[in-house]
């Protein structure tokens, strides 16, 4: 799920970093990622892993990091091979 979710970020133009260089803590908004590609970000989650995020979900928190959005798709019930 993680290299799914780095592949998304590395594959935009939403941070200063390459995704694949980045550890599953590190922080998204340190990087780049604003609240105009927190959208974007999301949109392109829901379409990939073919999910809808809960509104308890729609926070900065959960964009926060790959880890937290690895744990918000746990959450919503993707799971954690999924590619």
């Amino acid at each position: 799920m993680q290299t799914r979710i780095r592949t998304l970020l590395s594959e935009s133009e939403w941070l200063k970093v390459n995704a694949k260089t980045l550890t599953n803590d590190a922080d998204l908004y340190a990087v780049g990622l604003t609240s105009h590609a927190t959208i974007e970000l999301m949109l392109a989650l829901e379409e990939a892993f073919d999910i809808e995020f809960p509104d308890r979900l729609l926070r900065r928190g959960t964009f926060s990091s790959i880890g937290t959005i690895a744990e918000a798709l746990a959450e919503i019930g993707v799971q954690q091979d999924a590619a």
